[in-house]
């Protein structure tokens, strides 16, 4: 089954929310608010969606700001990675799998840009926040960043099929979204062929 994802900017930011709907029943995902939750409202309330989880793809204010308010206005439950955001109703890793109508959405843990990052596998797509960005990746030098953990969580992707959606957590490629194929040919950090050379490059 083929989710619906849609891809909302944030206002006044550079950074992307999502919604991951099943077509079936109208019940959604949502990830990432960032810090104008009204953004994500919008688009629930004219789709008129039933948001049942929202999730983070890791614990940076950026990307977690509006949990709160999506969650006095949908009801909807926390999931995230404990090791980067408290308080989630819903405790996610490596293998988790989250249930939204008829879809099965899977969780993999890819530290590197933070300790608990999570990228969010609904079939056919890959949502990777600060992890994966379109021709780039994520920042290794925060407090908590693990620049080696990072190079192996790209490699990951990487094996994806070629045809695999990106949507990443920020609008700072040449284009909004992308697919494995495409970082695989263009990305410079996905195509660094050991660790050493990723840590010259990220690292430099």
């Amino acid at each position: 089954m083929t989710p619906e994802i849609l891809q909302v900017p944030i206002a006044g930011t550079d950074n992307f929310s999502y919604l991951v709907i099943c077509r079936q029943t109208g019940k959604a995902l949502g990830i990432d608010p960032g810090i104008s939750p009204e953004s994500l409202l919008g688009v629930i309330r004219s789709r008129e969606l039933a948001l049942v989880m929202l999730a983070n793809t890791h614990g940076h204010r950026d990307h977690i700001a509006g949990n709160a308010e999506i969650i006095r206005a949908t009801g909807a439950k926390l999931a995230a990675n404990p090791l980067d955001v408290e308080g989630a109703q819903i405790l996610l890793g490596e293998g988790s799998l989250l249930q939204v109508g008829e879809l099965t959405i899977g969780v993999l843990h890819t530290p590197g840009h933070t300790p608990g990052s999570l990228v969010f596998n609904p079939p056919g797509a890959l949502i990777t926040g600060d992890t994966l960005f379109v021709t780039r990746c994520g920042r290794a030098d925060l407090p908590g960043s693990d620049p080696a953990s990072l190079y192996h969580s790209l490699l990951r992707l990487a094996a994806f099929p070629p045809e695999t959606r990106v949507f990443p957590g920020h609008d700072y490629g040449p284009k909004p979204h992308s697919t494995i194929a495409f970082e695989r040919e263009y990305n410079e950090y996905m195509k660094c062929p050991d660790l050493e050379s990723f840590l010259r490059l990220r690292m430099g």
